[in-house]
């Protein structure tokens, strides 16, 4: 009889529950829901963790409903994984369970100016050795530390021995089965969690002066993460949980050294497969945890992350109010054949990877009276290729090698102007997969292989390939005048708030 696993994928911009047939990645049932960004100041970005939970159990009900539908019953559920955004930071009471804080989300900058003053007095690269990151805005533990020191009901618990800390693994986790746990790609997110040893660090704890009590345990991605306590699914056991981009390298398959896989979405992360050895970047990326199943070594990545892909869509449709919806802007990008001359630096919040400039802010360069709303469009989308771009360049450098091509996945790859600038950028093809689902698919992987339902490294089929169609001198000169944009994006939060 043929086994199911259920996969929760909560992101950014929306949670979903799917259901897939174990080894053959067939979707069986489904259900989305968007959830709020909320956007209260300058650079920062909340969430609500009541509403994240919520929209996950809404999803679970739904596919539920589905299944019994069609005549599936639960029992064939051989188990659940979870795969969440990063570095997404939540504060929670122990004794109530009730949320301290909304969640300060992986995007939100407000930490700017305490992440200079540490990068300023040790050098970025501080830390590196130990945790693979740089001193940067994105990770758990400098919104952590921002909370500790700015937000009175979580010093309260703190002083109560009542606090608790988790990224959105950990909250979902600790709501469906009352277990305080996270996995090891999650963790390596946090700045905490030393890469080697794959414990949190005393060293990096007493850096940001964090108290280990608040802390979950660590365990592989792919282990027995508990049984979910009440609702549709009780009974049933969650037997993996992975980050959001890790879920997406599982899901393409690429389990080999020197595989790579990029993901559109809110953000834009490329991960480039390094095996068993830990490579430290010198050019910018992260090294990260790929994935680790229990009993065995784990797996390492360096990764590119970009904080601004499908976000640049939303904006120019929410706050610029230029399109009803992400596909106009794809059509608005195709009616012209080029931007004119016109480039955008989606810095809303500062550059990630592989720049780390906090300071930067969004750029609009090149404008003429002959620009339109089609060569705005069209720059957009570019950004997002661009960035990439530069990731490959530095995961080049790291590496002394390229990826031969880029499996790619995530909802912006609906778009083939997107993926045929892409290839031309980077001058190498550019592969999709036929389901556009592949975190969510990486998240039952994980459960898969705890189950003993699935196998590692299984590739789709029906991949659609992109091939550059410019020369290398046009691309040495798209590459330079965005170059060009880059730097004028560059400083301009620090003239603002010494002006």
């Amino acid at each position: 009889m043929t086994n199911y696993i259920g996969a929760i994928d909560q992101g950014t911009s929306s949670s979903r529950f799917m259901v897939f047939e174990s080894g053959t990645g067939k979707v069986v049932a489904e259900h989305q829901i968007e959830v709020e960004q909320l956007f209260p100041h300058e650079s920062w970005v909340e969430q609500r963790p009541a509403e994240l939970l919520r929209s996950v159990e809404a999803c679970v009900e739904a596919v539920t409903e589905k299944l019994r539908g069609q005549g599936l019953g639960l029992e064939r559920l051989a188990g659940v994984g979870i795969t969440n955004q990063r570095e997404t930071t939540i504060l929670w009471h122990r004794g109530t369970g009730r949320p301290l804080y909304n969640a300060v989300v992986w995007c939100d900058a407000r930490n700017g100016v305490d992440v200079h003053k540490l990068t300023e007095e040790f050098g970025q690269d501080h830390l590196r050795d130990k945790c693979g990151l740089p001193l940067a805005t994105y990770f758990s533990a400098t919104k952590l530390s921002w909370l500790l020191s700015n937000v009175p009901e979580v010093q309260a618990a703190l002083e109560e021995g009542q606090l608790m800390f988790g990224t959105v693994d950990t909250w979902l986790v600790y709501n469906l089965t009352g277990r305080h746990v996270t996995d090891v790609t999650n963790a390596s997110r946090t700045m905490l969690m030393n890469i080697n040893t794959l414990e949190w660090d005393n060293t990096l704890l007493d850096f940001f002066n964090i108290p280990a009590s608040i802390l979950p345990s660590i365990q592989a991605s792919s282990s027995d993460f508990g049984a979910i306590s009440s609702g549709p699914l009780e009974g049933v056991r969650v037997l993996g949980v992975v980050g959001d981009q890790q879920a997406a390298l599982l899901g393409q398959g690429c389990v080999s050294r020197g595989e790579a896989k990029n993901t559109y979405g809110t953000g834009c992360f490329m991960l480039y497969n390094t095996g068993e050895e830990i490579v430290h970047s010198r050019h910018g990326l992260l090294t990260t945890l790929a994935y680790q199943q229990e009993g065995h070594k784990p797996t390492y990545a360096l990764e590119g992350s970009v904080a601004v892909a499908g976000l640049a869509l939303r904006w120019l449709r929410d706050n610029m109010g230029m399109i009803k919806d992400f596909e106009e802007a794809f059509s608005l990008a195709a009616e012209v054949e080029r931007t004119d001359g016109v480039y955008f630096v989606p810095a809303f919040s500062g550059l990630f990877a592989p720049h780390w400039r906090s300071d930067a802010r969004g750029t609009l360069c090149g404008l003429t009276g002959h620009t339109t709303k089609q060569h705005v469009a069209r720059a957009v989308i570019e950004s997002v290729c661009f960035q990439v771009c530069e990731i490959v360049e530095a995961m080049q450098a790291d590496t002394d090698t390229a990826p031969s091509r880029i499996l790619v996945d995530g909802g912006m790859t609906q778009s083939e102007l997107l993926l045929q600038l892409q290839s031309n950028l980077l001058g190498m093809e550019v592969h999709k997969p036929s389901i556009k689902e592949v975190t969510a698919l990486g998240a039952a992987v994980a459960a898969g292989v705890t189950a003993g339902v699935w196998e590692l490294g299984s590739k789709m089929e029906d991949i659609e390939t992109f091939r550059p169609s410019i020369d290398t001198k046009e691309r040495a000169r798209k590459m330079k005048r965005w170059r060009m944009a880059v730097e004028r994006s560059l400083g301009w939060d620090i003239e603002f708030m010494s002006s």
